[in-house]
């Protein structure tokens, strides 16, 4: 990717800027990279992502599903089970998520939370 001078630096397109905020949501990359890695079950999802607790997860995958991201699927069993399973707009996230876990491998050198030794 060329860089550009300032004078022809344009703004940031309106459609990238809600994507980078909807993945970039607290949690949210993390929760699509379990569901990308086979989690499909809440607790599933939960054991995935260490310090995930119940009430965030399940607003978040309320907030994937409003966006298309995520179906809810209901299995009309006693005990009801529950599933969520990426839709296609959110397996198409697939490149994005291993893309940023690549960078992160390669730049990051302490995970979020701890610190240097």
């Amino acid at each position: 990717m060329a860089m550009v001078s300032e004078t022809e630096v344009k703004s940031v397109c309106p459609k990238f800027h809600c994507a980078v905020e909807l993945v970039g949501r607290r949690w949210t990359g993390a929760i699509l990279s379990a569901m990308l890695m086979g989690a499909t079950r809440f607790t599933d999802i939960i054991h995935a992502v260490p310090g995930l607790s119940d009430r965030l997860l399940s607003e978040r995958l309320k907030e994937l599903e409003a966006t298309g991201i995520v179906d809810r699927i209901v299995h009309p069993e006693t005990p009801v089970r529950i599933e969520y399973r990426l839709t296609e707009k959110g397996r198409e996230l697939n490149d994005v998520i291993t893309a940023l876990s690549s960078w992160a491998d390669e730049w990051i050198e302490t995970p979020c939370g701890e610190e240097a030794h």
